[in-house]
């Protein structure tokens, strides 16, 4: 069963992470203390592909926390020179302006905490002191590395990638797909809505939680067309995604325009919660990340907190779930209309369609055929963030029959329900 899966628990900010953070690595060296923040290898363990972007070993992430490592052996001269590197590279990277100014004082007299500068504007501070717990936590807890997302059951053979988005470690994942199975190649710092997570109503700066797919891609002239000059705050371009989908529809959830999109030309990036709901990135990793998808097929899923599992694990609920909608499929065939019905859940719904709506059609319409043949393709398979007992599946279904021939994308919401996975919701997709 699900819930007996063995899985690391989500990685959230701990709260050593957060105290160190709050008052910055160079505050602690410098009043007296010190923290070893991360050690030489994991400075340098950033991965490399060719959509890594910032994440190469001269990348940002990796200059910063190799800047983070002189300030921890008490090496500020190092250290200037290291986050010296990141300004020359990356010059409107405002929290790396913050941390050499910091470093400079520090030669003076001890530091409090980030953001010494006297006169500064109190939000600015506040919310680059948020991203500097976000990158600092981002690096001292590393995703598992022999663990795989719960949600990545299967991939459909043609999905390159898959992205999995972290709210709350600030994180977006990036999948490579090899033979169904997903593999870690990177992952990225990310901003969310401004109010969190858990997006319910059009308006409410909330970043929504589920299952979702690129839907589009606007680049920076159709931006500029469409919005004037709104477009800034989306920086090199944006890419939509599903939201709201069937599963947010039933729910009553609503909103509209969700992306992952870049961040204003002024910044390098922004704090961990800016937006009205989407996900931002820097233009850099925007723009690595746009190569990789694909519209219309890469899935977004959107958690917060991550729980990791074991692959062994996921191959036997994907095994299970197989097998629950081959039995669909071939009890389909069969035309007993009862057997095929035990599929779905007495809270099935399809639109305004009910359960008992739908069962009445079924048996009315398999009585007029004398055969049926159902043929299934490109099934992908992916866990409901925050639910263990609900699973997206979709698949071109090849429909044919005595009286009716059709082809469809359909997707399906399955439950576990006393035990057994049954259909809650079906539809094109």
């Amino acid at each position: 069963m699900l819930s007996t899966l063995p899985r690391s628990r989500p990685l959230r900010y701990a709260a050593a992470t957060l105290a160190l953070a709050a008052v910055g690595a160079v505050a602690l060296v410098m009043g007296g203390r010190t923290t070893h923040v991360m050690s030489t290898r994991s400075a340098s363990a950033a991965p490399v592909s060719a959509i890594n972007g910032a994440h190469a070993s001269n990348g940002p992430d990796a200059l910063l926390a190799r800047t983070l490592h002189e300030v921890s052996n008490k090496r500020l001269d190092a250290a200037v020179s290291e986050i010296d590197k990141v300004i020359g590279a990356y010059p409107n990277f405002r929290l790396a302006h913050l941390i050499k100014g910091d470093l400079l004082l520090a030669r003076a007299r001890p530091l409090t905490t980030v953001g010494n500068a006297p006169g500064a504007a109190r939000g600015d501070l506040d919310d680059l002191r948020q991203e500097a717990r976000a990158r600092l936590a981002r690096m001292q807890q590393p995703r598992p590395a022999d663990r795989v997302p719960v949600y990545m059951v299967q991939m459909q053979p043609d999905q390159r990638h898959a992205l999995v988005v972290d709210t709350a470690r600030s994180t977006l994942y990036v999948f490579e797909n090899r033979g169904g199975e997903a593999s870690y190649i990177t992952d990225y710092y990310v901003s969310i809505g401004k109010n969190g997570t858990d997006k319910y109503r059009v308006g409410d700066n909330k970043t929504p939680l589920g299952v979702y797919h690129i839907t589009g891609t606007l680049d920076r002239q159709k931006l500029n067309r469409t919005y004037g000059k709104l477009a800034e705050q989306y920086g090199a371009g944006a890419l939509p995604i599903s939201y709201p989908n069937e599963w947010d529809r039933r729910e009553g959830r609503n909103g509209y325009g969700i992306w992952l999109h870049g961040v204003p030309f002024d910044t390098y990036s922004r704090p961990p919660r800016a937006s009205n709901g989407c996900v931002a990135l820097t233009n850099e990793d925007f723009t690595a990340l746009s190569h990789s998808v694909q519209i219309g097929l890469t899935p977004v899923i959107i958690a917060d907190g991550v729980d990791w599992v074991a692959p062994a694990a996921l191959r036997s609920l994907r095994k299970e779930l197989a097998q629950r909608v081959e039995g669909w499929r071939s009890d389909w065939e069969s035309r007993d209309t009862g057997k095929y019905l035990d599929y779905y859940s007495r809270k099935f719904s399809s639109g305004k369609v009910r359960y008992a709506q739908f069962a009445q059609q079924k048996h009315k319409v398999n009585a007029g055929k004398t055969w049926i043949q159902v043929k299934l393709d490109r099934t992908s398979i992916f866990l409901y963030p925050g639910r263990d007992d609900l699973a997206v599946v979709s698949f071109d279904q090849d429909y044919s029959s005595s009286n009716l021939s059709s082809q469809m994308r359909k997707r399906q919401y399955w439950i576990r329900e006393d035990g057994s996975w049954r259909i809650l919701y079906e539809g094109a997709a």
